[in-house]
């Protein structure tokens, strides 16, 4: 409340801070315009040492990237497999009786 009540005073305080403070601004504005001149190598520099980086650590980082998809893929199909199991030998178990015996042989010719 004391925030919407004191707005006008800040307003009115503000653009007179602001008006004052701009020839100041203004007197600056070359420094910072050969600040950011003098900067601007180390910027480019930056960028490229970053994409450097980049280009080698990306191959890295896709082979990387591959290998944990793959063992999440293993482990996923391990812990389907591996309870199903039982049924998987119970089921072999039937076919290895049944394929040899008189009616499977007489069903083939």
């Amino acid at each position: 409340m004391f925030h919407l009540l004191t707005l006008p005073f800040r307003i009115v305080f503000g653009l007179l801070f602001g008006l004052l403070a701009l020839p100041f601004a203004l007197l600056a504005l070359p420094f910072a315009l050969v600040g950011a001149v003098l900067f601007l190598p180390f910027l480019l520099l930056r960028f490229v040492l970053k994409a450097a980086v980049g280009l080698i650590v990306l191959p890295i980082v896709v082979l990387v990237a591959g290998l944990v998809c793959a063992a999440l893929f293993m482990a996923a199909a391990l812990a389907v497999l591996i309870p199903l199991s039982p049924f998987l030998l119970i089921a072999f178990a039937i076919w290895a009786v049944t394929r040899n015996s008189r009616a499977a042989i007489a069903a083939r010719g």
